[in-house]
């Protein structure tokens, strides 16, 4: 199943529950909410109390990707705040599978996310752990960023080993995604597809939304 996850980040944080409103309305699966300290990425944007106002107002699966350093500390508390699926970055200097053993604990998905030059193969050791990898197509930090083809090899190559073991594991894929992009990103393996910019500058979220899933669908 391809499924269409809107990203906060680039929304107007001063309406945000007409926001996520709004995306539900449009018929997004999922809803991805970046989490950046300013240390791990060059950007500040939100916490779990943030978190708990979103999950406050939707039923929508929050997808809460954390780009922040030594995630494990704060596990508990995006857990609290009504985090559905955590992502964290392999590169962010906690032990990897304590951060996913803690969310698993939970009863939540744990997923894993690598930066554009992280290899692949840092992942695999944990692939049968894990539900979701997230490989970002962006630097992480910024919205509004141009798809980075390069990683589309990761893509498949990972898509070939969850294949190769049987594994249930989504592919998330997170930077520059639009209607010109999900194509190769869908054809490369990928089945989660997180867009910002070219769902909330549309004049229409739900066209938009039909647009991307058709194409991945295709």
């Amino acid at each position: 199943m391809n499924l269409i996850a809107p990203s906060i980040l680039s929304c107007d944080f001063s309406k945000i529950g007409e926001e996520v409103e709004s995306c539900q309305k449009a018929g997004a699966d999922l809803l991805h909410v970046d989490v950046m300290d300013g240390c791990f990425v060059r950007n500040i944007t939100i916490g779990p109390p943030v978190v708990k106002a979103i999950r406050a107002c939707t039923p929508l699966t929050l997808d809460v990707h954390l780009m922040i350093d030594k995630p494990l500390r704060y596990i508990p508390q995006f857990l609290d705040a009504g985090a559905d699926i955590i992502t964290f970055h392999v590169e962010a200097g906690s032990p990897v599978d304590e951060v996913i053993s803690l969310i698993k604990k939970a009863g939540k998905t744990a997923g894993i996310a690598i930066s554009p030059n992280t290899p692949y193969e840092v992942v695999l050791p944990y692939l049968n752990e894990i539900g979701m990898v997230l490989v970002m197509s962006v630097e992480p930090g910024f919205g509004g960023q141009c798809f980075c083809p390069f990683v589309l090899p990761k893509v498949e190559a990972l898509r070939a080993e969850i294949e190769n073991r049987g594994l249930n594991v989504a592919i998330e894929i997170d930077g520059g995604i639009n209607d010109e992009t999900i194509a190769d990103a869908k054809k490369a393996g990928a089945n989660v597809f997180v867009s910002g910019s070219f769902i909330f500058k549309s004049n229409d979220r739900k066209a938009a939304i039909e647009k991307l899933r058709a194409i991945a669908n295709g």
